[in-house]
Parts: C-alpha cells; sequence; structure tokens
C-alpha cells in the first residue's frame, strides 16, 4: 500500500443516513462503506435476512476476505463443503478463494455485519440485486458482473443438499 492508500479520512455512516436496498422482501441491506470511501481498505454493510430469506449462493471471491460478524439470529455459512452455524456474537473471516454461501439458519432471522478487506467496490453490485429483485434489471447481468464486483459463481452440491432439506 502506499503511504496515500493508508492515510485517508475516517469515514463515518450515521445509520439514519446509509443507503438501505429493500426490493427484496425476505432482506434488507443497508450499505455503509465502500471500497472508494475508504482509500480501498474495507467494504462494510449489514444484511438482515427474514425467516426462509435465500440468501447468496455459492461463490468465491479472488481478492479479498469476507468476514462475518453475526449481530442477532443465526446463520449458516458454507465454507467448501462443510456447512457451520453461526449465532450472535460469532464471527467468521472467509479466505480469497474459498467457495462460501450464506442464508438464514432454518426458521430463523439473521443480522449480519459483513466486511470485505482488502475493500472492493461492490455497493453497485448490491444495486444491480436490487434491481433484479424489482424486475428492473435482468438476471443474467449478475453473472456477466462476476469479474467486475469479484464475485464468481460456484456449485455446491451441500449448499443444494441444505437448500432442499
Amino acid at each position: 500500500m502506499t503511504e496515500a492508500e493508508l492515510h485517508h479520512d475516517p469515514v463515518l455512516v450515521r445509520a439514519s443516513e446509509a443507503e438501505k436496498l429493500r426490493r427484496d422482501p425476505s432482506s434488507e441491506i443497508t450499505l455503509f462503506a465502500d471500497a472508494s470511501a475508504t482509500a480501498g481498505a474495507v467494504t462494510c454493510n449489514r444484511s438482515t435476512f427474514k425467516v426462509g430469506s435465500g440468501g447468496a449462493p455459492s461463490h468465491f471471491h479472488t481478492s479479498c476476505s469476507e468476514m462475518f460478524f453475526v449481530i442477532g439470529g443465526s446463520l449458516d455459512v458454507l465454507l467448501g463443503e462443510e456447512i457451520v452455524t453461526l449465532t450472535a456474537g460469532d464471527c467468521l473471516v472467509v479466505p480469497p478463494l474459498m467457495p462460501h454461501a450464506f442464508a438464514p439458519t432454518r426458521d430463523c432471522e439473521a443480522d449480519v455485519l459483513v466486511v470485505f478487506t482488502p475493500g472492493v467496490e461492490r455497493f453497485d453490485y448490491y444495486r444491480l440485486l436490487d434491481r433484479v429483485f424489482a424486475g428492473d434489471a435482468d438476471p443474467k447481468e449478475i453473472g456477466a458482473s462476476q469479474d467486475l464486483y469479484d464475485n464468481h459463481y460456484v456449485e455446491s452440491d451441500a449448499w443444494k443438499a441444505r437448500n432442499a432439506a
């Protein structure tokens, strides 16, 4: 990192001022700080999932780790082909290249702080998902954006079995 990247202004986002994406009736994403706001240090959002939410399908990132801190509820997370359950207060860091997926545990809600480090511009990816849920964008755009947002989808038999149960 250059010295300029190491020194940047603090980023304060008040909950009342954060952008909230709510078109998916089963979840809400609150956008706090994208990589451009933190000089590439982190990207941070809060995801709240209602009971029955599909969460995120199996995918991996090539350049960043993804941290999950469960604020409340319970979250199932795929790690490779193993599924772990996180509950309030648990923290998990998924390294680059590890396939993972997540959704609230069956019959539970989940409230999760998600942090990517180093930061990667992701807010437009979340906005794209929001537009797809509203019918304002073609779902094919999500697959076409994998390299742009470092979100690469992969198949997982374990995650399929979890969702089918």
